[in-house]
């Protein structure tokens, strides 16, 4: 039989444990892929603590994870997109940590890709491409990102300037050379971040994406001028300052994003930091790095 990683109650890592477990099989709008790369969000650990147990009910045992790339094994009977055999990467529902899963909408891998930013880059490229989507950016306007370091940020500041947006990413100091790196103009986290902002952005800022979560919605609301253009996917607090929130509704998704994404990382053009790869079997490990905020950057499991 083949292997998962599974849990069979909320807790720390120490709950993940890897497990024979049937082969899955692919309803007929679905494909089954050999996993050879599972993708660790930070929305795993929420989910295994618990954290999230009202939005996101689960059925014991549980096999964490949403975002792998693989070879495709079997295709359903109404799949005509892909064929056994194809390499491909996405959303896998029923679970990611496992030897094989099933994946409903799979997204054909450009050969140049790398198995490991293919499954990195799912979940975190289409929130940085719905969020901006949403938020409407021209070229010659000014995005704030908070958070520009981190996973989502990260990608949301290489897609803002490569159509022509000026970028001001908020990060920790040991950070900030890193979102200098990718094409933004960095501003230390901590207080007074925001007079620091308007320093920098001496034409003002058009519009502002939080990926943080930090509480800094208010003074991003005054910089942009009103809520109207300011967009959060961390802050439960949203609707106080009239924020749009956005990554709770499963209608609400972007899902043109990914072949546009794939071919941008795959040609050089988009970089997707993978931080360090586990085997299947050291899950644990990787959520352990994940709680810690050990990782700069992505943490990919290789079944």
């Amino acid at each position: 039989m083949p292997t998962a990683v599974t849990f069979d109650r909320f807790g720390g890592p120490e709950v993940l444990t890897l497990t024979e477990v049937p082969l899955p099989e692919p309803a007929p709008h679905e494909v089954r892929v050999k996993i050879r790369a599972a993708a660790v969000n930070p929305l795993d650990n929420k989910i295994r603590r618990g954290d999230l147990a009202d939005a996101f009910p689960v059925h014991f045992p549980v096999v964490p994870g949403v975002d792998a790339a693989g070879v495709v094994d079997a295709v359903g009977a109404d799949v005509t997109e892909v064929a056994v055999g194809d390499e491909v990467f996405g959303v896998t529902p029923a679970g990611s940590y496992a030897e094989y899963a099933v994946m409903p909408a799979p997204v054909p891998k450009p050969a140049a890709l790398p198995w490991e930013t293919a499954a990195a880059l799912p979940t975190v490229g289409e929130t940085a491409f719905r969020a901006l989507k949403h938020l409407g950016l021209a070229s010659g306007e000014t995005l704030l990102v908070h958070g520009a370091a981190g996973s989502v940020g990260s990608i949301a500041v290489q897609l803002a300037t490569a159509r022509g947006v000026t970028v001001i990413g908020t990060a920790s100091t040991r950070d900030l050379e890193r979102v200098e790196a990718l094409g933004a103009q960095a501003v230390a986290y901590g207080p007074g971040w925001a007079e620091r902002v308007r320093e920098a952005a001496a034409q003002g800022v058009d519009a502002v994406f939080d990926t943080s979560g930090a509480g800094v919605l208010p003074e991003s609301v005054e910089l942009a001028g009103g809520p109207g253009r300011v967009i959060t996917i961390a802050d439960m607090n949203a609707a106080r300052y009239g924020v749009r929130f956005t990554g709770m509704d499963p209608a609400d998704r972007a899902p043109e994003a990914l072949p546009e994404l794939a071919d941008l990382a795959a040609s050089g053009r988009l970089t997707v930091e993978v931080w360090r790869t586990y085997p299947l079997a050291e899950a644990a490990r990787a959520h352990d790095d994940v709680d810690h905020r050990r990782n700069h950057g992505k943490i990919v499991l290789l079944p």
